[in-house]
């Protein structure tokens, strides 16, 4: 956090490379140490901690930046005998924001045409996704500087716009995702019943299904209770959608027609999208503002400072990890059938591997009494090794793309419609009704789309080779 808050000292030039080595100690270098002591930690995975951690870091940085706060701690503390400058540009504010995380989009953008065609980590650009942290935590500190040499006017044209699309395609997205989660979960305890006739997983999975409803019954009851009170049609409304649509698409999931055509969807699949947007509605009328009396969480004071810290820190990690789930689901999402369905094109068009043709071949010559039958049991460690350390596990260059449109989300998080908590000094985030109305408009399209995972088959049999 310390590296975090001192960030906003790279725009005077005198700080800089103190704020560089700051950087530097406390991001990319610590990951690496981590996963030095920890034998267990892959450098596929230490590298996606490190880009996680820029990402925080960004975020943190440019939400600080959103008030005069830190330029008013700084002169304070020396006394107003440092006097904070940003090359004539405004240090604070929405052109401040939005300058921070282009550069960090920039940065990604940069990564991710570099990488372009890399899927294996023998190619020699790979070593630019997972190493030369020094370089590349000075060229993100670097982009940020050169970002105040902008004009504001690029910037207000930039966050109006440009911004608000890529914040939109990371939002759709993510909801994809959920969707393919619901499938692949629900799949999965499928497969090991039928495989192993276990109980665990019966009642794993009928446990789950049923937590997940009882859940979504919970948080909607909650929602109505202390969010819906008379005068607050918004959420009255908004609550009352989603429970509606919760029992349309339970519905649909058992619908014989639906059956018929994918004999794995089910209850367990619904259950998962229905407590993810009850989650979505709750957090949504769990941060709008208070101008109307409907939100009952801000009027209890307590810890103002905290909460409102605590809430954007959370809120960032959220991202974090949702950039990060994006962006390593890109090969098992292209290695997937479509939800249990096996397409026409997918089993005509599949070329055999220089691998597969090699294991034919050794496999033929065992045939023929040419090599011993102990060839294939060496083929076969041999095979797993070379493909374990050849193939990436995630495309870099989605992987980068996934973290451009992640920037562009935070950024048009912070600085739509913001108001600063005068009780804590800081600007909450997500507490516009903006915000409320994204989540609420995202649940919706989450139903829709794994509405159209049901009946996508019906409507159109032949995709799916059936």
């Amino acid at each position: 956090m310390g590296a975090a808050l001192s960030l906003p000292l790279l725009a005077v030039p005198a700080l800089t490379s103190f704020g560089a080595w700051a950087v530097s100690c406390c991001g990319a270098a610590a990951c690496s140490t981590l996963c030095t002591a920890c034998k267990t930690c892959s450098s596929s995975l230490s590298t996606r901690i490190a880009y996680a951690l820029i990402f925080i870091v960004n975020s943190i940085l440019s939400w600080v930046m959103l008030t005069n706060w830190a330029v008013e701690k700084l002169e304070a503390i020396t006394r107003n005998y440092v006097k904070v400058s940003c090359f004539g540009a405004e240090c604070t504010g929405f052109a401040a924001v939005h300058r921070v995380n282009f550069a960090l989009a920039v940065f990604h953008l940069t990564l991710g045409i570099i990488l372009l065609g890399v899927h294996s980590v023998r190619n020699k650009r790979a070593d630019i996704q997972n190493g030369y942290w020094g370089p590349k935590v000075l060229a993100w500190i670097g982009l940020i500087v050169l970002t105040f040499l902008i004009p504001d006017g690029f910037f207000v044209f930039w966050g109006n716009y440009i911004a608000v699309i890529g914040a939109f395609v990371f939002i759709i997205y993510g909801l994809i995702l959920l969707v393919d989660f619901a499938h692949s979960w629900a799949e999965m305890c499928l497969n090991k019943i039928e495989t192993y006739d276990s109980p665990f997983w019966r009642f794993t999975l009928i446990g789950s299904t049923l937590g997940m409803y009882i859940g979504s019954l919970v948080l909607t009851i909650l929602m109505y209770v202390f969010f819906a009170k008379g005068g607050c049609s918004m959420n009255q409304a908004a609550i009352s959608v989603n429970l509606i649509l919760t029992f349309i698409v339970s519905a649909i999931s058992v619908n014989p027609t639906v059956q018929e055509y994918n004999p794995q969807a089910g209850l367990a699949q619904s259950a998962i999208v229905s407590v993810y947007c009850s989650y979505l509605t709750m957090t949504a009328v769990a941060g709008e503002p208070d101008d109307r009396l409907c939100n009952p969480l801000i009027r209890s004071r307590g810890t103002r400072t905290a909460s409102v810290i605590l809430g954007a820190i959370f809120t960032f990690l959220a991202i974090a990890y949702t950039t990060i789930r994006a962006a390593t689901r890109t090969r098992s999402l292209d290695s997937d059938d479509g939800y249990g369905y096996q397409s026409v094109n997918q089993v005509n068009t599949s070329q055999p591997t220089r691998s597969s043709m090699r294991i034919d071949a050794i496999r033929a010559a065992v045939d023929q009494g040419s090599l011993p039958q102990s060839a294939l049991y060496e083929l076969d460690d041999d095979t797993d090794e070379e493909d374990e350390a050849s193939m990436t596990e995630y495309n870099y260059s989605v992987f980068h793309f996934i973290f451009f449109i992640a920037t562009q989300w935070t950024a048009t998080l912070l600085t739509m419609q913001v108001n600063k908590d005068e009780d804590s000094g800081f600007v909450p985030v997500g507490r516009t009704y903006f915000y409320t109305w994204v989540k609420i408009v995202s649940a919706w399209i989450c139903f829709a789309l794994y509405t159209w995972t049901l009946v996508a088959p019906i409507v159109a049999p032949d995709r799916f080779g059936l």
